[in-house]
């Protein structure tokens, strides 16, 4: 049986006032080799023949949305590429003076997916929820800009500040922290850039 979780959400209004959002408690991931193997007990396919089968359509998958489609499967749902820049580009406006990006600027950098109604139903027709437990924000006791003059001062003293610095930093969550360290990045009055990429990445002052 499923449980969910009772979220805090953040006041992103500033009304002062406690709202909350509900979301599936995860067991575990299932991964592909687990995945194959209870699809086949169903019957009318063999290991290799669902393995084929899966591979063949994520290639396909691959393969269209690079060329410029969406993808739209019936009882499963829509897939999309989104763009984005490359690490060590910088976002530019519109109409600035700063150098325009190209294409050698931007990349894939995610799918969105919209399911299917018919998908939803099934998720539904077997799905029996039980209540778990509140899950409620770790509120930080800095304000935004207190926030960002630590991080800075941080990245004075020592060269450089990693997300679990900015963690134990602020009191943030860690999905907030990356978060709010993003919009700090993207704001180039904010003196922040990173440096390095993936879970190897830091942040920096910007010269």
């Amino acid at each position: 049986m499923a449980k969910y979780i009772k979220q805090e959400m953040a006041d992103m209004k500033g009304e002062g006032q406690t709202k909350a959002y509900y979301r599936m408690q995860i067991i575990r991931n299932i991964g592909m080799d687990e995945f194959i193997e209870i699809m086949t007990r169903r019957g009318g396919l063999t290991r290799g023949t669902a393995i084929s089968a899966l591979t063949h359509a994520m290639e396909t998958l691959g393969e269209l949305m690079g060329m410029g489609y969406t993808v739209s499967i019936d009882g499963l749902g829509t897939f999309k590429a989104t763009l984005g820049l490359r690490r060590d580009k910088e976002m530019d406006s519109i109409d600035g003076n700063e150098p325009k990006r190209n294409a050698q600027s931007l990349c894939v950098n995610g799918v969105n997916f919209k399911a299917d109604k018919r998908l939803v139903r099934q998720v539904s027709i077997h799905c029996q929820l039980e209540r778990s437990h509140v899950s409620r924000l770790r509120k930080s006791p800095y304000t935004r800009e207190e926030r960002l003059e630590r991080a800075l001062n941080f990245i004075e003293e020592n060269g450089f500040m990693r997300l679990s610095d900015y963690v134990k930093l602020t009191g943030l969550s860690r999905s907030t922290a990356c978060r709010e360290l993003k919009e700090f990045r993207t704001n180039p009055d904010n003196g922040l850039t990173t440096k390095g990429r993936g879970p190897s990445s830091v942040y920096i002052k910007k010269k």
